[in-house]
């Protein structure tokens, strides 16, 4: 039974279903693992743990992708770069960034970035029913800007049976994104690695795939337990 979830590993990973896969990946593992533990042929257990290390290789290795963003390169809207980690099966999405608050900080218009994320969740193709947002209270201000901007996405996000729940935090540094079906995607930038746009009738205005981004680094990690805020 293991060795044939692995050769259905080994076919769904040729024909690019990543997802499935990795799943079949890990199911194939577990059922040479208690084959091995319940041989006592010691040829057996050594062919066993042959296979068990050359797949568990194989499986780590797709557990975890890295992707390099260059200075001014373009392509890498937020549909390119989650898609692939939007199945189906996505209902839950943990936002973990803290400077998700004022409309213009820097030059960086970073809740229009997280809107823009949460319209991404809203077209699919997975059906998010709940978004969870940690960040952290903007200063002076800001603060009422902030608290409206957020209050007026979750009220829009309502009319599409999609709920936000928002928290704060005064000593958030990470920035990461997770889904329920176990992936992680942690950017160096969080969700502001756009430049700001030359006008607002330029092009890439619009069109994050358009829009030259600032270089940074992007972490895809597969885990099996989504961790709770």
């Amino acid at each position: 039974a293991g060795a044939d979830t692995l050769k259905r590993a080994v076919q769904l990973d040729a024909a690019s279903r990543f997802q499935e896969s990795l799943v079949c990946y890990q199911e194939g593992i577990d059922l040479l693992l208690q084959a091995m533990k319940a041989t006592t042929d010691a040829a057996k257990k050594h062919r066993y743990q042959q296979k068990i290390s050359e797949f568990t290789f194989v499986s780590d290795s797709k557990n975890h992708k890295q992707i390099r963003i260059e200075e001014n390169a373009t392509g890498f809207g937020y549909e390119k770069l989650f898609h692939e980690y939007l199945t189906e099966n996505v209902s839950e999405v943990w936002v973990e960034d803290p400077y998700i608050r004022q409309v213009h900080q820097a030059s960086r218009y970073l809740l229009y970035n997280f809107l823009r994320f949460c319209e991404m969740l809203v077209k699919g193709p997975c059906k998010v029913k709940t978004i969870h947002l940690l960040t952290s209270y903007d200063e002076g201000s800001g603060r009422s800007q902030q608290m409206s901007a957020l209050e007026e996405i979750k009220q829009s996000l309502r009319n599409y049976g999609v709920t936000l729940n928002i928290n704060f935090s005064s000593s958030i540094h990470d920035r990461e994104i997770r889904f329920d079906n176990g992936w992680m995607i942690k950017i160096g930038r969080g969700l502001d690695y756009f430049k700001k746009p030359k006008g607002l009738f330029s092009i890439g205005y619009c069109d994050f795939d358009l829009r030259p981004c600032r270089e940074t680094t992007v972490d895809v990690i597969l885990t099996k337990h989504t961790k709770k805020m």
